[in-house]
């Protein structure tokens, strides 16, 4: 097959466009710097956000992967308005080239609690490019995965970074929440066999995947065993809600700060699967990679 990656140069992607690449697929790495594609793949720049830009690129391609995302950990360069303009507008461009370059597979990677009326920007625009991939004509599987770790990803650096941001230089660690927030961490490799097969396979035509990791972890346990594999210690001190709520709105509107009350608001819900989905693919839950293992602390 002919697959396009949009994203392809990313974290995932680069994962992903060596999987295809490895089974013989002919994969083209679209990105706006294609200088990291990976070797064996033909790489080509375009902006989601600038039709012109790909539609020349989606043009005959059997199957196109929407994997470009912004971070809902952090708010964007140009703020919150950014995750409309390149979640539901990139999507919007791509499903449009995809129809008219006679495309026939879309497998677009969303996220888990994607809402065209949820709490956040990310989880909106999300919930809205769903909307415009299931009503386009093409045959389109949609993964919602919980958060992906692994080489290369920020979930694991995340949590250093957070204390960095509420208590820099001291040995506390003021948790949002007292980290009662928990996530179903997926690891990459896990993960892209997924995606591989929904753009080969008919039978997830159709679908939307909730995908998730082996195990359950609050965000106090996660930050844990990222200092543990680090053999640092660290006393985690519950903050309120409220006052992260004021702390991260204060601060987000400093120029050049990472978080604001959107990334409050995220911290709010549970980022975790109904129901597994990954068993769709023949995979055992229990033989997934945990967190812990990858940290090297089991």
């Amino acid at each position: 097959m002919k697959v396009l990656v949009a994203g392809g140069t990313g974290f995932i992607g680069s994962y992903l466009c060596r999987t295809l690449a490895a089974d013989d697929h002919a994969v083209t790495a679209l990105a706006r710097s294609p200088e990291g594609t990976p070797d064996g793949v033909t790489g080509v720049r375009g902006d989601v956000t600038d039709y012109d830009s790909v539609e020349s690129a989606v043009e005959g391609h059997d199957a196109v992967v929407n994997l470009v995302a912004l971070s809902p950990l952090f708010e964007p360069d140009g703020g919150n308005r950014m995750h409309d303009r390149i979640h539901r507008g990139g999507t919007e461009n791509l499903v449009r080239a995809a129809e008219a370059g006679g495309v026939e597979r879309f497998v677009q990677l969303s996220a888990l609690g994607a809402d065209p009326r949820g709490d956040t920007a990310y989880i909106r625009a999300k919930g809205q490019a769903e909307t415009i991939v299931r009503d386009s004509d093409l045959d389109w599987t949609i993964f919602r995965p919980s958060v992906v770790f692994g080489e290369g990803g920020e979930f694991v650096s995340f949590t250093k970074r957070l204390k960095g941001m509420f208590a820099p230089g001291v040995p506390l660690y003021p948790l949002p929440g007292g980290g009662k927030t928990r996530f179903q961490p997926i690891h990459v490799e896990d993960l892209v066999p997924m995606i591989a097969a929904a753009v080969t396979d008919d039978g997830h035509v159709g679908e939307t995947y909730e995908i998730g990791g082996p195990e359950v972890l609050t965000l106090r346990q996660v930050t844990d065993y990222v200092y543990e594999a680090e053999k640092k210690g660290v006393t985690i001190v519950p903050l309120p809600m409220p006052l992260a709520k004021i702390g991260l709105s204060v601060l987000g509107a400093v120029p050049g700060f990472p978080m604001g009350p959107d990334q409050y608001r995220s911290l709010k819900f549970d980022n975790t699967t109904a129901d597994n989905d990954v068993g769709a693919f023949g995979v055992d839950q229990s033989g997934l990679t945990t967190l812990g293992g990858y940290l090297g602390i089991e």
